[in-house]
């Protein structure tokens, strides 16, 4: 097989291509990196010298392809499939791409300060990190609720890679800062998503991890 995926189930950048893959049955080997294996991690330290996830090699193309959007993007250049994840319209495309920005450096960036938090040492938290990254995610919340009024999807009517991007991202924000009843716009789009076939599928996948999350417990 041509294209093969390194990721771990449960982590929220990996989700993204993987929604990518299942929306357009586009077939890949998956490879599973544990980075805590010494035997896994230096295998995939081949692939991705960063040691980040996720990371797509294209043996076909002898391609190595690292970050979660630019591996979309290269899906959608390279292996197109019926749903059009990135619209060959110059200015819808763009629109696209801002949407997913915003949902890796709004929602996830703050979103991954609280968790990461969380695994500190007692004695070596940041509370007031943590505090400016639960502002930021309301806020994101605010401007997402605007966005959503009139909206299936993150821009406009079609799935696209926004979407991609907004999916993990609401679904593990939620997790450490809830939407409440404040955001019902941003619910409603959460629970577009969570309906989606290929994203309902990432996350029936990550349920066998999901005690490794350190909110698991809301």
């Amino acid at each position: 097989m041509s294209l093969t995926l390194h990721f771990h189930p449960l982590a929220s950048f990996c989700w993204k291509p993987l929604i990518a893959f299942y929306e357009n049955g586009t077939p890949f080997e998956p490879v599973i990196v544990d980075l805590g294996d010494e035997a896994s991690r230096a295998a995939f330290l081949k692939v991705s010298p960063t040691g980040k996830m996720p990371a797509l090699r294209d043996d076909a193309r002898d391609r190595t392809v690292l970050e979660s959007t630019i591996v979309v993007e290269y899906l959608a250049a390279h292996y197109p499939g019926p749903v059009d994840l990135v619209p060959a319209d110059v200015d819808l495309a763009l629109q696209v791409r801002q949407a997913d920005r915003f949902y890796d450096f709004y929602v996830q960036h703050p979103m991954q300060k609280i968790v990461g938090d969380r695994l500190r040492p007692k004695d070596e938290t940041d509370p007031f990190g943590v505090e400016e990254a639960r502002v930021q995610l309301r806020n994101s919340y605010a401007i997402v609720e605007e966005e959503m009024q009139d909206k299936t999807w993150a821009v406009g009517e079609t799935f696209t890679m926004a979407d991609c991007a907004a999916s993990p991202a609401l679904f593990y924000a939620n997790k450490v800062e809830p939407f409440g009843d404040k955001f019902p716009a941003v619910k409603r789009y959460h629970d577009r998503l969570l309906a989606r076939p290929s994203f309902a599928r990432v996350i029936e996948e990550a349920g066998p991890y999901f005690k490794l999350f350190p909110y698991n417990n809301g």
